[in-house]
Formats: structure tokens, C-alpha cells, sequence
């Protein structure tokens, strides 16, 4: 891998600090303005790499790597960094909470009229968005794992009053953000001869059978999910019509925000009004997607060793669950539905039950489908290679590994990017959503693969993309001004399709950083692919290189104090070896064959010595 992950947010948190402090105070806000879901973003380029990379934490002054402290200088040094962030992140809190004391989700200035229509009302600005939902459970779990770790390291009271109050907001914060996700879940069901179940049948059959067949097989592999569907009763997304009659399909997921008419979600938490819904009860693959990666930080395995949900949060999060694996289910089934010819999701651009069809819905799909297989135990190096060969395509399609051309139609993914219409309870557009991340989702994706492929080349080939599209992201960077360092300049990359921006955006700024992320974490937590032939060549070399050793140890070779110490050290780095033999073969022959030189230069030596020569 060409792209070196902790020295790019070294970087990226440099030009953050130069970004957004002013006259030693945050300043809030990018180039969509300031709202619920961009200051979160913007929290996030610096909590995110901080929570979830050793190497780079911020909640231990003990800790702090001198070179975090060098690239964070601006706000202080190893003392006063974890003490500025935690008032930096309770004004976030604090902004985003209303005068009841209740958290707030609006999706503000990302909510766009429909083309050709009126200005969004405040009113509208204010409504809940999924997107804000998503964000909010990541941001509040990085925070009360942060504050959980960083609260021992201080004896202070007004601080740790301070870290009190702060784990009092983020835990609300998080409760509300669950509660809403599950007032914002989907469940919609069609039959298969209209409109929406016609486009579906058409999308996954990719055999050419007769409709009725598509039908019944897509029953028959979601047979399991649709039973598991009456057993959702709290929030939103409940089955009222029959889905045991053969005509019926479905989808399910999130929508954009809360569904029109959900029911309260009964909490013990003082969460303030739930407030009454808009979305309409269908599902939406990009806000779908945003809620699933969230609902993996809840299930994640430093939420669990922490201990970051509370009782409450812990029976909401069990309700959650549900949700989360029957759509994971679903999509994985729907996107590799059929395995004769080609999978409907390498028949690109996916096409949705609405009619909409784009090289980015691929991609999102891509990201379920890969969540299924692995939770339903299909996925192999056969399956996830198929997914690995459309992120290729997909990058060839989008021109970030071929040459564009000028106005090509494929580039409106980067600049402007994909326009969704959010629609209210009567299917009618209110407003749009902008989209343009398709860059940062497809590196995320090739190395979340790459993590999963058992075949070293495979792996190779898929990281070998990741640095192709790394490189075409590091031409988008704004070059200059004091924004410089940050995303996203389109134009970087394709000369003429947009201007230099004023501003930087912390949409995709931080989803450069959730990238980076993953690749941190794919080289600090996996393993590299085990080589069977290459792991047995190797306990061959270790099982010889012991056997030798033994017989050494039998003539008396290492008798002396200084021959002691030799024997010590082959003895230190034959259990290296063996320890290593699983996980880096590589390195455990290596380790095997020196000791082996090593071991033929001693019985030489002591050969020519008893011959006198």
C-alpha cells in the first residue's frame, strides 16, 4: 500500500486546526455552512482517527505520540489537547440542543429546494434527517469513549465536572439519535405486478427466467426475513399488509427521516417531544447505508469493552438490531440474487424500485452486500472477488482510473454530484439531498474487501486499486489559502469542473478521514492473508532449524558462558518464528532460514575446531 494512512491524517489534522481556529477559538462551519450533520463531520476529521487508531489517541496526555502533539500544536501541547477538545466538543453539544434542554437534528443548510421550486421554510430546514441520526451515534460514542478514558488521567474538579456534564449531553444525544432511527426505518411492500415490483423482478433477474419464477425464488431466499418482519412493533417500519400472498415483494431500510405517522418510541430518557414525521415509508439506499455503518459502531467491539451504552441505550440498541440484520439480509440476497450468469449487482448501474438508476447506487450496494455476506457466512474470496471486480469497474466507469474527457456525463458524481429527491408521506418531492462521494465511498470499500480476501494477490490487487483512487483524491485537495490540505477541490482532477472553492467541505473531508480510517485499521488489526504453501514451507524451516538446535544442544556445542548466551538467542528467535508462522509466513521463514545459517556457521566452527584447522 502506497498510501501511508497515519501520516495522511498527521497531515489532514494539521490543516484542520489551521482550518478552524481563529484567534484561539473554534470556528464553526464550511463551505454548506453550519448545521447538526457538517459541525459533527468536522468534530469527526479529529475524534474519528482518535478513537479508533491506537497510535493516534488524544484521551491520554500520557499517550499523545510527540508527533500528534507536533502536527496539534496550534491548540496546545500533550496537557492542554484533550482539555481544548472537550470544549470544543460541548459547544457542539450545547448548539444542537433547544431550549428544553431536548437534542436537535435538523438537516439545515444540506437541504436543497427541488429544482425550479420555492426556498425551504426554516420549518423545513428544522426536519429530522437519518443523516444527522447516523452521525450523531458515531460522534457520541467517540465522545463518551473519550471522556471515559481521559477522566482517570485528571485530578481536577471543574474539569471533571466539565467531562461530567459532557457525558450527561452525548449520552441524550444518543439515546434521541437510536429513537430516531427507529422512527425513520422502512418497510415497504409492493406487489409484483405494479410498478415498483416490475422494476425489482426486472433488476434481479438476471437469468432471463419467466417473472412468476423471479418471483417465488426471491420469496422462497427471503422467506426467513419476511417472517422476522412481524416481529418489528416499536417506532416505524410494522408490515400491515399481507406479505404471505405470492404476488407481494418488499424492501426494506431507512428512509430520509422520521416516516410520516410513526409511533413514539416509549423511553425512560428525557429526550424532549418526538416530533411528527414527514418521510415518506420508503426505503432510500443512501440514507439506508448511513444508518447501517451506524448501527455497526453500536455493535462494535470498543463500545462493548467500554462500556459506552447505558441500560436504556442497551434495550434500544437490541430493537435496532433487528432492523440492521434484516436489511443487511435483504440487500446481500437481492444484489447476488442468482449465481448462474451474473449477480444483478455487477449488472451496473443498479436501478431502485423508483425508477432511478446511477453508477453510485452500485457502490452503496456494494456496501450491504458485503455486510450480508459476511453475517450470512457466504462470503469467500470467490464472492468478495466478484465485488472487488465491480469497485474496479466502477472506478473505471467514474474516470478516476481513466482519462475523462471534457463535460463527460460520468463526472456529475464528483462535481455536482448525485441529486436525491426526498419525498413527503404522498410520494410528492419537497426537497433534494446533494451527494458527491463517490470518490471517498470507493476507497473505503476496496480496502474494507481487501480485509476480507483470504488471497494475498487478491488483496494486493484490490489495495492496488485503493492507492490508484487515494492518488486521485490527493489531486482534489485545496492547494492553497488556509483551507489548504482539506477536500474538496473537483477541479484538482478534472480541470475546468469546478471553480477553487472558499471553503473547505467537512461532507467529504471526513469521509476522506473514515477512509483513511479503514486502511489504518486493515494494516494495525489484520492479519496479512495466510499462504498455505508459504506457511508450511515455513514450519518446515522451523521444524529443521529445531531439530538441529536439539542435536546441537545433545553434542554439549553450547558449552561456555558465551555460547550460553547464543543459545538463548536461537532458542528467543525460534519461538518468534513459530509465533509468527500463521499470520506472516514470510517473515517466520526468514527468521527460520537465518537461524539456520546461523546454526550450520556454529557446527563448522565447531568441526574445524576439534580438527584443529
Amino acid at each position: 500500500m502506497r498510501m501511508q494512512p497515519r501520516q495522511e491524517i498527521l497531515d489532514i489534522w494539521r490543516a484542520t486546526v489551521r482550518s478552524c481556529l481563529r484567534n484561539g477559538e473554534w470556528d464553526w462551519g464550511g463551505r454548506s455552512g453550519s448545521n447538526s450533520i457538517s459541525d459533527a463531520e468536522q468534530l469527526l476529521t479529529m475524534l474519528l482517527p482518535a478513537t479508533k487508531i491506537p497510535v493516534l489517541s488524544l484521551d491520554d496526555p500520557d499517550r499523545i505520540d510527540e508527533e500528534v502533539i507536533e502536527a496539534l500544536g496550534a491548540i496546545g501541547g500533550a496537557i492542554e489537547i484533550p482539555r481544548r477538545l472537550v470544549k470544543i466538543m460541548t459547544e457542539y453539544f450545547v448548539r444542537y440542543t433547544d431550549d428544553s434542554g431536548a437534542p436537535t437534528f435538523g438537516g439545515g443548510s444540506y437541504l436543497t429546494p427541488v429544482q425550479g421550486g420555492p426556498d425551504l421554510t426554516d420549518e423545513q430546514r428544522s426536519m429530522d434527517v437519518v443523516d444527522s441520526f447516523a452521525v450523531s451515534v458515531t460522534l457520541t460514542l467517540a465522545t463518551i469513549g473519550f471522556v471515559k478514558i481521559y477522566r482517570p488521567s485528571t485530578q481536577r474538579a471543574d474539569l471533571r465536572a466539565q467531562l461530567d456534564k459532557l457525558e450527561e449531553m452525548a449520552s441524550l444525544r444518543l439515546t434521541a439519535a437510536m429513537v430516531g432511527l427507529l422512527r425513520s426505518f422502512s418497510t415497504s411492500v409492493f406487489a409484483a405486478t405494479d410498478e415498483f415490483g416490475i422494476r425489482l423482478c426486472d433488476m434481479v433477474n438476471q437469468d432471463e427466467l419467466p417473472r412468476r419464477e423471479v418471483v417465488a425464488a426471491l420469496r422462497a431466499q427471503l422467506r426467513d426475513t419476511m417472517a422476522s418482519l412481524r416481529n418489528v412493533v416499536v417506532g416505524s417500519g410494522q408490515v400491515t399488509e399481507d406479505l404471505d400472498n405470492s404476488e407481494m415483494l418488499f424492501e426494506c431500510g431507512w428512509s430520509w427521516g422520521t416516516i410520516a405517522g410513526a409511533d413514539e418510541v416509549e423511553t425512560t430518557e428525557p429526550i424532549g417531544v418526538q416530533r411528527e414525521g414527514s418521510a415518506e415509508n420508503a426505503p432510500y439506499l443512501y440514507f439506508t447505508v448511513i444508518a447501517v455503518d451506524a448501527i455497526d459502531d453500536l455493535n462494535s467491539e470498543r463500545t462493548r469493552l467500554l462500556g459506552l451504552l447505558n441500560e436504556e441505550q442497551q434495550r434500544l440498541f437490541r430493537i435496532l438490531q433487528l432492523r440492521w440484520e434484516l436489511t443487511r439480509r435483504y440487500w446481500a440476497t437481492v444484489a447476488t440474487f442468482g449465481n448462474r450468469r451474473r449477480w444483478p449487482i455487477e449488472d451496473i448501474p443498479w436501478r431502485t424500485t423508483d425508477g432511478d438508476r446511477t453508477d453510485y447506487y452500485t457502490l452503496q450496494a456494494t456496501s450491504l452486500a458485503v455486510k450480508g455476506l459476511v453475517a450470512s457466512g457466504r462470503g469467500g474470496d470467490e464472492e468478495f472477488g466478484r465485488i472487488g471486480n465491480v469497485l474496479v469497474e466502477l472506478a473505471q466507469r467514474g474516470r478516476i482510473t481513466r482519462r475523462a474527457s471534457p463535460n463527460e456525463p460520468a463526472l456529475v458524481v464528483h462535481a455536482p454530484g448525485k441529486q436525491v429527491t426526498l419525498n413527503d408521506a404522498t410520494s410528492k418531492p419537497i426537497m433534494t439531498w446533494n451527494v458527491n462521494e463517490f470518490s471517498t465511498v470507493l476507497l473505503q470499500r476496496a480496502t474494507t474487501v481487501a480485509g476480507l480476501l483470504n488471497s494475498a494477490r487478491r488483496r494486493s490487487e484490490l489495495l492496488e486499486l485503493a492507492d490508484e483512487v487515494w492518488e486521485h483524491l490527493l489531486l482534489r485537495r485545496i492547494p492553497e489559502g488556509r483551507h489548504r490540505g482539506l477536500w474538496d477541490h473537483a477541479g484538482g482532477a478534472f480541470p475546468e469542473l469546478a471553480p477553487l472553492p472558499e471553503a473547505p467541505s467537512w461532507y467529504l473531508t471526513e469521509r476522506v478521514v473514515q477512509a483513511l480510517v479503514n486502511a489504518g485499521q486493515l494494516l494495525w488489526e489484520r492479519p496479512f492473508p495466510r499462504a498455505g504453501s508459504l506457511a508450511t514451507y515455513a514450519q518446515d524451516l522451523i521444524d529443521e532449524a529445531e531439530y538441529v538446535f536439539d542435536r546441537e544442544l545433545m553434542s554439549g556445542t553450547f558449552a561456555g558462558e558465551a555460547m550460553q548466551r547464543v543459545m538463548r538467542s536461537i532458542r528467543a528467535t525460534l519461538r518468534r518464528a513459530q509465533s509468527l508462522v500463521d499470520d506472516q509466513p514470510g517473515t517466520s521463514a526468514a527468521l527460520a532460514s537465518t537461524l539456520l545459517l546461523q546454526l550450520n556457521d556454529i557446527t563448522t566452527g565447531q568441526q574445524k575446531a576439534s580438527e584443529g584447522i
